[in-house]
């Protein structure tokens, strides 16, 4: 069988490996040679968690991506996956916490409740107000984004696929007899395609299938005021709902500053338009809600990126095959939450491409699914 997967970062390298490693002719493509920090998969670190607070359908996914991500490691041999529980922080009855002891119930995961004085006293980083609550999860984890795509893009080689890097994707077509892939490059001829473009995908896509809005959001890493405090384990990854739905996130001093960066917040844009020069405003605004909650992170700057999501309007994933076009997988704008799945979705890709039914449910990443708005917010 013959595939072509446009887009190789995370979900498009996971899904050539899964194809590669099936025996299935592979050809990936990819206008700039990944890992880059152009789109959606950089930044050195993700943050995988179990008891997830945007809904519980999202945890039996996640248990398969833990499984996908030790067997992605295991056979790389890279280390990927850094197990180090990690906090969410809020009020008890806010989105976050509440969100997530939902999941940790539904699925029997688990987690401890802190009250705010208890948090203060493990974490004394974290100035957490009286009313709030910690949930901390022994689960949670950080992945390295461009280690993990580095890695699954070289064993797909290794298993046969050929990696045209430097060529974009023009568009398709279809007919019985397969698809046809116009790339910077050339024609490709193709049993299916596996659209994993990212931020580009609103540029490809037929008029009206789906409303995608991309949005620049930029992670700076601070040089700790108080460094004693940052690191592991007096200082744990978290998300903090420090207003009502919104979100600071962040991750410890691991000797290159404390990474930060405010969640779902950021300016509407397209991924040839965006601004990738940081700004003193966008600096600030993530060091307002630092100041109120994280003084001793709030240091020096020592770098900034931007990065971009990709964001479908009820804040789930699109997971799907194009109406009328079976040949065509969309491999979801993921709101600027879906690399800790990239393992897993990568296999459910790989099924989609070959005509199989995947293991996992992807029923709620439908395109033509019961919700209009969503109540989820989702983190990183």
């Amino acid at each position: 069988m013959d595939v072509c997967v446009a887009g190789l970062g995370a979900m498009g390298s996971m899904a050539a490996w899964e194809l590669a490693r099936r025996g299935a002719r592979v050809v990936g493509i990819d206008p700039n040679p990944p890992p880059h920090a152009l789109g959606s998969s950089h930044g050195g670190s993700r943050m995988i968690r179990e008891a997830y607070f945007e809904a519980p359908f999202y945890v039996p996914m996640i248990r398969r991506a833990y499984d996908r991500w030790a067997e992605l490691e295991r056979a790389s041999g890279e280390r990927l996956l850094l197990m180090t529980g990690g906090l969410m922080v809020g009020p008890p009855e806010g989105a976050l916490v509440a969100g997530a002891r939902a999941s940790a119930e539904a699925h029997d995961l688990p987690f401890e409740m802190l009250d705010a004085g208890e948090v203060r006293t493990r974490f004394p980083a974290m100035l957490v107000p009286d009313g709030s609550v910690g949930l901390l999860e022994p689960r949670l984890g950080v992945l390295r984004p461009e280690r993990a795509v580095a890695a699954a893009l070289r064993l797909a080689h290794e298993a046969g696929a050929t990696l045209r890097l430097g060529d974009a994707l023009v568009g398709w077509g279809t007919g019985s007899d397969g698809v046809t892939v116009a790339t910077t490059g050339g024609t490709l001829r193709a049993d299916a395609l596996v659209l994993a473009v990212g931020p580009w995908a609103a540029g490809l896509l037929p008029p009206g299938l789906v409303r995608l809005e991309v949005a620049r959001q930029v992670q700076a890493w601070f040089a700790p005021a108080r460094p004693d405090l940052l690191t592991l384990p007096r200082f744990l990854p978290f998300i903090w709902e420090w207003a009502p739905e919104r979100y600071l996130y962040g991750f410890p001093d691991e000797g290159a500053g404390a990474k930060m960066a405010i969640h779902r917040e950021g300016e509407p844009t397209t991924p040839d338009a965006v601004d990738r020069t940081v700004r003193p405003a966008d600096l600030a605004a993530i060091r307002e809600p630092l100041r109120r909650v994280l003084p001793a992170a709030d240091g020096g700057v020592l770098e900034a990126s931007v990065c971009l999501y990709t964001n479908a309007p009820d804040g789930h994933f699109v997971i799907d095959r194009l109406p009328g076009e079976e040949r065509i997988i969309l491999a979801s704008p993921c709101s600027g939450h879906g690399f800790k799945f990239a393992s897993a979705l990568g296999e459910a890709l790989a099924d989609l491409a070959m005509g199989r039914e995947p293991a996992l449910d992807l029923a709620p990443f439908r395109l033509a699914r019961p919700r209009a708005g969503g109540a989820a917010a989702p983190g990183p």
